[in-house]
């Protein structure tokens, strides 16, 4: 997420407006303060199980600071088609596999199970079936022989840095048409 923020500067099409976490912990948060982004935590424990109300107050939240896209990143949160619709059209997610292979989570671990010659990541439109929707960019990451998932994973990550402006950048261009990058990392 601070890659993105840091990468919206110049003659970038955007600018980071918020960044929001329902995680009170997140490292995120204090790395944006720092860049200057305004930041609000909505925790999802204080609604006790209530989604509906738990959505309403992050849309309220995203809705008041103006966002025109919405970044996933690292929001582990399944998010309902009432939220989804809310921002039809102008929610990416980064996620770390070739969609769609391994949609969900475990993802490099079952890349590694598979015996998967490469890995990489997505940036896909956020739709409401789970990273379904249409995929604006990918990177590729080779599998090496003595991979673990947390290596694989930090790998992955590193090329999510890339990819992630890159497909933002032209997401905000106008462009839909897919990036790859190839292997690297």
């Amino acid at each position: 997420m601070v890659r993105l923020v840091e990468s919206m500067t110049g003659d970038h099409p955007g600018r980071a407006c918020l960044v929001l976490s329902n995680d009170p912990a997140a490292t995120g948060l204090e790395k944006a303060r720092a860049l200057g982004v305004d930041t609000v935590v909505v925790d999802h424990r204080d609604f006790k199980g209530d989604r509906q109300r738990f959505e309403n107050a992050l849309i309220s939240e995203i809705d008041e600071a103006g966002a025109r896209v919405i970044c996933l990143a690292g929001f582990m949160r399944v998010l309902t088609p009432h939220f989804i619709a809310h921002y039809a059209g102008r929610m990416l997610n980064i996620h770390p596999s070739l969609l769609p292979k391994y949609r969900g989570l475990h993802t490099h671990a079952r890349a590694l199970e598979a015996g998967d010659a490469v890995a990489g990541c997505s940036v896909h439109e956020v739709t409401a079936e789970l990273d379904s929707g249409p995929i604006l960019g990918q990177a590729v990451v080779p599998v090496e022989p003595d991979d673990t998932p947390e290596t694989l994973a930090a790998r992955v990550l590193q090329r999510e840095h890339e990819l992630y402006p890159l497909a933002l950048r032209r997401f905000l261009e106008g462009v839909r048409d897919r990036v790859d990058l190839g292997p690297g990392a």
